[in-house]
């Protein structure tokens, strides 16, 4: 397999260094908007983890954190529209104020379905922060409370996004060519 920073198939969308600053405005829009209070941050696993990891560093307030597997991807570069639970959240959200943590906002079938899934807990207040939207390809009239950057209609790879398990380590955002390469 070719090393993925001389792969071609992938170019840098994002470098690691401008995600690093957006991520610290993120991270101080967050603790303003949610000072006095400790937030519950949900991440959706498995894109999300890099994202959440250094945005919960960059939080100047106390937070709980947990984690909620969905899948909707499969092994294909386009979503099926199915989503499936393969990971619920270990704790009890009523009354809290949960953040999700997202990697990409895309059609908006996932976020919808997370609203729906749980609002039943009952939860104080259910906000979205996500590292990437791709408003474009919006079909569900869904928005992220909190958005680290707007992209393209492009497939991404790196920052825990990943291509059939791969380039998960890549530490910055990249644009996923062909398949041809993978």
């Amino acid at each position: 397999m070719t090393e993925p920073s001389r792969d071609r198939s992938v170019e840098v969308l994002l470098p690691r260094e401008k995600i690093a600053r957006r991520v610290r405005e993120l991270g101080a829009e967050i603790a303003r908007d949610y000072r006095g209070r400790t937030p519950h941050l949900v991440g959706i696993l498995k894109g999300a983890w890099v994202f959440m990891a250094d945005l919960v560093r960059q939080l100047d307030l106390d937070v709980t954190v947990d984690f909620l597997g969905i899948t909707s991807y499969g092994a294909g570069m386009h979503s099926s529209g199915e989503v499936k639970i393969t990971k619920d959240i270990d704790v009890s959200i009523e009354g809290r104020d949960v953040l999700i943590v997202e990697d990409i906002l895309d059609t908006g079938h996932t976020f919808k379905f997370l609203q729906e899934v749980l609002s039943v807990h009952q939860p104080r207040s259910l906000r979205l922060v996500t590292l990437l939207d791709k408003a474009s390809r919006r079909v569900v009239p869904v928005h992220a409370d909190y958005v680290g950057f707007e992209i393209p209609d492009v497939f991404v790879v790196g920052y825990g996004l990943d291509f059939n398990q791969k380039y998960r380590q890549l530490p910055d955002v990249r644009v996923l060519r062909s398949q041809d390469s993978v």
